[in-house]
């Protein structure tokens, strides 16, 4: 109803939006510079932020522009998986039938990195997703599958993203080998607030509306309320603009965004 009112082709603040389409913000910008060293020097990167900080969307941008003639992207999201059911997990994404022993996945595994770098000169880009969420366990296993002739060579590309709590996973004594692997760590904080109307702004032209529909003290109440996260600023803009169209409203105000907020119980 509200796309109708306003004019609006699609949801402006859908997630279902093309990478190339993304608002490049000071983060996702930074973040790309430290992803292309990494791809240029190969080995770890972690990447942190809270639920709803877009670290999924960054991640799928950067995919998005790999070459897929020199890049295999293999992405698994950990949750509470045990070490076997990581390492089986893992050894589908590259392609490989799980064998039956976790010893021989662990080799299996590394054989198929090795094999897609130097034989056919493909550098494996693995994603390990919900890294909180891994159990010491499995944190110790990664560091071990990923060393390479005694920790002298990378032939892929690791990148952990998760939550704070990986963070201080990584303090405990267990998982320091790990931690110093990291050759890059970057924290995704959100929108900063004078970037909050450029990202409105930009999304709602990507639907075909080039008029202004959220004032400016509007967005300084969104901005309040979700800390910059993109997640959420997408789903009270939403909300905001069925309310406005609820209301016969052609302009999103203060109080507006407070009946939004109200109503998604944020």
């Amino acid at each position: 109803m509200f796309k109708q009112y306003f004019g609006l082709k699609f949801n402006p603040f859908s997630k279902e939006i093309l990478p190339e389409q993304l608002f490049e913000n000071y983060e996702l910008i930074e973040l790309s510079s430290r992803l292309n060293y990494l791809q240029s020097t190969r080995g770890i990167g972690l990447l942190v932020g809270e639920a709803g900080s877009g670290k999924s969307t960054a991640l799928r941008k950067y995919v998005n522009g790999l070459s897929l003639s020199l890049y295999k992207p293999c992405y698994f999201a950990l949750s509470t998986v045990t070490v076997s059911e990581f390492y089986h997990g893992l050894a589908l994404e590259l392609g490989e039938q799980p064998q039956h022993k976790k010893i021989a996945v662990f080799h299996q595994i590394q054989q198929a990195i090795n094999s897609l770098y130097y034989d056919r000169r493909i550098t494996p880009v693995i994603i390990l997703d919900e890294i909180h969420m891994a159990k010491n366990s499995v944190l110790e296993e990664i560091r071990m599958l990923f060393n390479f002739k005694m920790d002298s060579q990378n032939p892929f590309i690791l990148i952990m993203a998760g939550q704070p709590l990986i963070r201080n996973k990584l303090t405990l004594n267990i998982n320091n080998p790990l931690k110093q692997r990291i050759a890059i760590n970057y924290f995704l904080r959100g929108l900063k607030p004078e970037e909050i109307a450029h990202y409105c702004e930009t999304r709602l032209k990507l639907a075909g509306v080039h008029e202004e529909i959220f004032k400016p003290i509007a967005l300084e109440a969104m901005y309040s309320i979700t800390n910059g996260l993109p997640r959420i600023i997408n789903n009270l803009a939403t909300a905001c603009l069925m309310s406005a169209c609820g209301q016969k409203q052609k302009h999103v105000g203060e109080e507006t965004v407070y009946k939004a907020q109200q109503d998604l119980e944020l």
